[in-house]
């Protein structure tokens, strides 16, 4: 199988995407306008998986007292530079989504390559020998050694379908340049030559205003 070659045409007057298989990969066809129950959500999960994201993981501290809890999302986004704010989706199944109202603090760990490990143990897939460091700044749990975080108070929740929108207000954030960790079509990827490359030689682009 090959990568898909996709375009896009229009069928009795409404858009569609075609979709050929050239040397690898799968065809994924669907016509707008179908009912949203004619969808195929497993077809639609893989399409979206085509589009490469980061891996972070959503900690908080319950308000019971109880240990720290995290999520991995790799639903994150920037929405805002002021005032910062940036945006998590989170499955109403997850305890995060009931726990993460609006005005209550959480913290956004941006893994870098090497904490994969740390991704399947908040995705729900943990193993004994994995470890979980926290750290905490005011009140607020995240993981100490992440490629960055983002320490944020949740100020506007969205329902959204079967997920829910949290926009956070940034009042923290801190890098380190640690190549990132990557999700794509299914699976964990990195920057094979992120390191290798030095900054010298690569071309900035700071000033577009919707490339963060």
């Amino acid at each position: 199988m090959g990568p898909v070659a996709i375009k896009l045409c229009f069928v009795q007057g409404l858009p569609c995407v075609r979709a050929r298989v050239t040397s690898w990969g799968r065809a994924i066809t669907s016509h707008h306008g179908a009912e949203t129950g004619a969808i195929d959500t497993a077809e639609f999960r893989h399409t979206l998986g085509h589009f490469v994201t980061g891996v972070t993981v959503v900690s908080y501290a319950p308000a019971d007292g109880s240990e720290f809890r995290g999520t991995t999302v790799n639903s994150f986004t920037s929405v805002s530079l002021e005032p910062p704010l940036v945006l998590v989706s989170l499955s109403k199944t997850s305890r995060s989504s009931a726990a993460i109202k609006p005005g209550f603090p959480y913290a956004v760990n941006v893994l870098h390559h090497g904490q994969r490990d740390l991704a399947m143990h908040f995705a729900g897939r943990p193993k004994p020998e994995t470890r979980v460091d926290w750290e905490v700044r005011a009140g607020v749990p995240h993981l100490a050694e992440a490629g960055a975080f983002f320490r944020c108070v949740a100020r506007d929740v969205h329902d959204a379908g079967d997920h829910v929108l949290v926009v956070g207000l940034v009042e923290e954030f801190q890098a380190h340049g640690h190549p990132p960790l990557l999700f794509y079509r299914g699976t964990f990827e990195h920057l094979r030559d992120a390191a290798a490359e030095p900054d010298a030689d690569r071309e900035f682009y700071f000033d577009f205003p919707e490339l963060w």
